[in-house]
């Protein structure tokens, strides 16, 4: 069996809130929420990778910080890995490039507000609590 290809996801972290973005594409996911990212190049690092894509899908620079624990599967053969990461200072705010048609900043009581796609789900609920530390 091949290895998997990695798709990263960024759970975009910044005063106590999370960014999620709501996809516009393709047809089955619109309207779903994520945390952005994209699929990791060959011979890219995922890190790097987490880089690029929030550059090209959001216009922002932002750090990758740790990996959140475990990794879901996606539609074979990729699978999500989730790491948290901080806008880095002087980036330009996000703004839906490529791939997304909403952002919102959620604060922890707003976090399941939106219809999040349900392999982010587990992202999700694994960082909420660090949105309430940030927050305090």
């Amino acid at each position: 069996m091949a290895d998997p290809i990695v798709v990263v996801g960024a759970a975009l972290l910044d005063g106590g809130r999370l960014l999620a973005a709501r996809r516009s594409a393709p047809a089955d996911l619109a309207g779903r929420w994520e945390l952005p990212g994209g699929k990791v190049e060959p011979g890219e690092r995922p890190e790097d990778a987490l880089v690029r894509e929030l550059r090209e899908e959001l216009g922002i620079d932002a750090d990758p910080v740790e990996r959140v624990p475990g990794q879901w599967p996606l539609r074979a053969p990729y699978v999500l890995r989730v790491w948290t990461a901080r806008l880095r200072p002087g980036s330009p705010a996000p703004r839906p490039l490529q791939d997304h048609d909403e952002l919102r900043w959620l604060t922890p009581a707003e976090l399941w507000d939106v219809p999040w796609l349900d392999q982010d789900v587990p992202a999700v609920r694994d960082v909420a609590p660090r949105l309430t530390a940030a927050g305090r």
